[in-house]
């Protein structure tokens, strides 16, 4: 069974729970070839309350009896494929059935289906709809594996699924085009993959006539500006089109703008226009838009007239530093000039200028598409060269890290000295991410002379945690997302030699040359808005421990790759704050960055970054106790991180699962995972971040009883905490010797670990070290003080929402002989949703709101499976039968805390 057949069947599944308790009746969408009629056969098939009838429009009159039937009999589900093109007298029959249905309550089920891409019939509209959305790439590819008859490279796939968007029927023309060896990679695949052809196949015989042109010129000014929609004043300016014409059934008008009701459609409007309409569509928008102050008109001009003399106004159009463009218009007037350019030379730098542009706009796989065409033997040198550095911001972006690191020096070799300097800070990064510090150190040997020159937009990273020496003492770590990538054009000068000085000095352990340049790195960037600046202040802080400037420095880059339209540098900004508020101690706030950050990431094609807030999301479920979806977002961290060898992601993927093992009260299975992450050996974990785990393993052992194995990692943490980049570690230092201590030496240390949690936040450390005190103080038989120390770990626990760990001290405290007190909001008659964990809780609310299953998945970056699973708990937990209930539930409860 396909995954698209999995997926739908489970979304049908849903539907039908909610239909039983919530009228009976949808109407079911979407654009042609999303599989309305499937997803109506899949209904049928999963419907296991009584019988199911077809119903076909001659045979309209049969809906009463089946009505009758189902009032006398039982339960019955009635399905109507195309209702839209049943006749008018017999959609009113049906829409009468729909109508009794939902007000008299009749055991029958109807789900209708209609194209959406024109207005639903008038005696249709007022039904609840349910829209089937594009297919998401996890669901695609099994479609494709299980339709091609020969192997499908891995590269071929994903441009597969990037070109149909998620349209099942236009997804399996495409393979059905391609041969087995454009299926495999061994020959290239045609240009355009989606030509008309293809579209004629999938849509063709829905396209309806368009005399005033107003559909194919919309299509048009769509196409060239990448979006969705279209200036509507434009448009009918071009087809000197009055304001209040009617519009044709497949478009639709809202605030000024001009949409197709599928995207689909769009494509094959445009597509299969004759070249001269085509053609004279760009002209007639061209002279509607001539006034405009921007690339639009020359873009438009060009596709009207294909002058070779166009391609220089176009780049320099697209290449002004001083324009507003948007980076995905700006790469298609660059992409159009390169193909209005004779000269090779010239064409493979135009071709790399629109590689840039595509991966600020979000577009990895484009972009190296892109690349390809730059790299070419007629490229000069330099723009081989820089074809090679942007190659290896992609890769380290998504792809394998040696890869991006041998880019990286390829093009330190073909560059000149000033944007060699550039390609070695890549390098360096890549191997940081690969988990290599000899690399690393050596990239950032200051050979070089500092660049001073503006840098070429592009996307690479630079390193930016402290990291430990390779003789696994002493040193650094730190959790802190891999560094920022200069997307936009920004003087390097003294700011990256800063960087470069401060991280050299940072991994030989040499803090105190490290903290005066990376300061400078932190305050300049804060002291403007540049979002690649910001970026590198927001690593700098990192390293120097200053969590407050991480956060202002991520979020302010956040708010810059927002303003400069900058979608790859989002998901970025977001790893930043959601490092920053883990260390800090916020881990609900890190979660609520990194599933924004995960979902960016995953829209924009950066697998890697979406490694790493994976492992962020795994992190924060540890501490929440939710053992799925530890488990869950670890397996997605390490996919990736094992594919394209990210030794961080894996290292915090591995704390992560521990960490959870051992708040499960498992403290044995939590040690033998973090031995090899944190104890001296090949196996040792990333150079950035094994340490961080060193306070989680000493407390395994010492629970598990074997004390012994944590002595050496204690003497190396200490090295760690004396160089002040971590507010936690001094006291988290304390804990662990106070958990490897003779009974006479321990209970100072505790108390000593104590006064220190009063220095910094986070609840959660404080909470574990109150834990781990009051477990000493009981077994010690000192009932009193215990019962205090663990009542304060229960409530910290519960302040920060961590309820496995919060129920590890209420166990104890009745072990001690006490029941722990009610927590306020139980006692304060909150009501039964205080009895749901943190992700059941987010979980219960959005379906509350009307959230579908698949809807809620989306929202929090999880699979349709975790969602299922935690809704059944829910369910029980609260004992409730239908969503209806749940809805009650929750706004009661709303009310009477509103009340309160």
């Amino acid at each position: 069974m396909t995954g698209h057949t999995t997926a739908r069947q489970q979304l049908t599944a849903e539907l039908l729970d909610a239909l039983r308790t919530d009228g009976g009746v949808r109407v079911v969408t979407g654009e042609p070839g999303c599989g309305r009629s499937t997803f109506l056969a899949h209904a049928a098939r999963l419907f296991r309350a009584g019988p199911v009838r077809h119903v076909r429009a001659d045979r309209a009159h049969e809906l009463d009896d089946a009505l009758r039937t189902a009032t006398a009999s039982g339960p019955l589900l009635l399905c109507v494929d195309d209702a839209d093109l049943w006749d008018a007298p017999s959609r009113a029959a049906l829409a009468r059935a729909a109508a009794r249905i939902r007000e008299t309550g009749v055991r029958t089920t109807l789900l209708l289906t209609v194209a959406g891409h024109r207005p639903p019939p008038p005696e249709l509209s007022d039904l609840p709809v349910l829209r089937l959305g594009p297919l998401t790439p996890a669901e695609a590819a099994p479609l494709i594996r299980e339709r091609a008859d020969s192997e499908v490279a891995p590269a071929v796939r994903e441009e597969l699924i990037t070109e149909a968007e998620g349209n099942p029927a236009l997804l399996l023309a495409l393979v059905r085009r391609l041969s087995p060896a454009r299926l495999s990679g061994r020959r290239a695949l045609p240009r355009p993959l989606v030509d008309g052809e293809v579209l004629a196949d999938v849509a063709g015989d829905r396209l309806p006539d368009d005399p005033g042109g107003l559909l194919l010129t919309t299509a048009a000014a769509a196409r060239a500006t990448g979006e969705e929609d279209a200036d509507a004043d434009l448009v009918l300016r071009a087809c000197r089109a009055a304001t209040d014409a009617p519009l044709p059934d497949l478009l639709t008008r809202s605030e000024g703008r001009l949409r197709f009701r599928s995207a689909l459609m769009a494509r094959a409007v445009y597509a299969l226009a004759a070249p001269e309409h085509r053609r004279a569509a760009h002209l007639a928008l061209a002279e509607a838009a001539r006034e405009a102050e921007d690339i639009l008109p020359l873009l438009h001009r060009s596709w009207a007239v294909p002058d070779p003399a166009l391609a220089a106004s176009l780049a320099s159009a697209a290449t002004d530093p001083a324009s507003t463009t948007p980076p995905a218009l700006r790469r298609t007037a660059l992409v159009r000039a390169a193909e209005l350019t004779p000269d090779g030379a010239e064409r493979a730098r135009r071709h790399l200028a629109a590689a840039e542009q595509t991966l600020l706009a979000g577009g990895v796989a484009d972009a190296l598409r892109l690349l390809d065409q730059a790299r070419g033997p007629s490229a000069p040198t330099p723009v081989r060269g820089g074809a090679e550095l942007l190659r290896g911001a992609v890769l380290l972006a998504d792809g394998p890290v040696e890869d991006a690191r041998e880019s990286f020096l390829l093009a330190a070799d073909l560059l000149p000295p000033h944007a060699a300097a550039r390609a070695t800070l890549g390098a360096a990064d890549a191997a940081w991410s690969a988990g290599d510090p000899a690399s690393c150190l050596s990239a950032l040997a200051p050979t070089r002379t500092p660049p001073t020159l503006p840098l070429a937009q592009a996307c690479v990273r630079v390193p930016q945690e402290p990291a430990a020496p390779d003789d696994h003492r002493g040193g650094v770590a730190q959790v802190g997302a891999t560094a920022p990538r200069p997307e936009s054009v920004t003087p390097v000068g003294d700011v990256s030699r800063d960087h470069r000085d401060g991280m050299r000095a940072v991994l030989l352990a040499r803090f105190d040359l490290a903290a005066a340049p990376l300061r400078r790195v932190v305050e300049n960037g804060l002291h403007g808005t540049d979002p690649d600046r910001l970026l590198r202040s927001a690593a700098a802080a990192l390293m120097l421990g200053d969590v407050t400037s991480a956060r202002r420095a991520g979020a302010r880059a956040l708010a810059a790759a927002r303003t400069h339209s900058s979608a790859a540098l989002e998901p970025r900004a977001l790893e930043y704050l959601a490092y920053a508020e883990l260390r800090a101690g916020r881990h609900q706030l890190a979660r609520t960055h990194a599933e924004e950050g995960l979902r960016t990431a995953e829209r924009t094609g950066q697998r890697n970054t979406a490694a790493h807030h994976h492992a962020v999301l795994a992190l924060a479920a540890s501490i929440e106790g939710e053992a799925d979806l530890v488990t869950e977002h670890a397996e997605a961290a390490l996919r990736t991180a094992r594919r394209h060898g990210l030794a961080q992601a894996e290292t915090l993927a591995h704390w992560a699962a521990a960490r959870a093992d051992l708040g499960a009260g498992r403290p044995r299975e939590a040690a033998q995972r973090l031995g090899p992450l944190v104890r001296p050996g090949p196996r040792r974990g990333h150079f950035a971040v094994w340490m961080l785990a060193v306070p989680c393993f000493v407390e395994a052992a010492a629970s598990a009883g074997r004390p012994q194995l944590a002595a050496g990692v204690v003497e190396d943490f200490t090295l760690w905490a004396a160089c002040g980049a971590d507010p936690q570690a001094p006291s988290q230092l304390l804990r662990c010797r106070a958990l490897l201590a003779a009974p006479d030496t321990a209970d100072e240390l505790y108390l000593r670990a104590l006064d220190q949690h009063d220095d910094t936040a986070g609840d959660f450390e404080r909470a574990r070290t109150e834990l781990l005190y009051g477990k000493w103080l009981r077994r010690r038989r000192r009932l009193r003080e215990a019962r205090t120390r663990l009542e304060e770990a229960r409530l910290g626990f519960e302040r920060c929402g961590a309820p496995l760990w919060a129920q590890q001290a209420a166990a104890e405290l009745r072990a001690g002989g006490a029941a722990p007190t009610t927590a306020p909001a139980a006692s304060s008659g909150a009501g039964d949703l205080a009895r749901l964990t943190p992700q059941q809780l987010r979980i219960a609310r959005y379906v509350a709101e009307g959230a579908t299953n698949r809807e809620v998945a989306l929202s929090l970056s999880v699979s349709t499976r975790t969602v299922d699973y935690h809704l059944r708990n829910v369910f029980a937990t609260l004992g409730l039968r239908s969503r209806v209930e749940l809805v009650r539930l929750v706004e009661q409860e709303e009310k009477t805390g509103a009340r309160l």
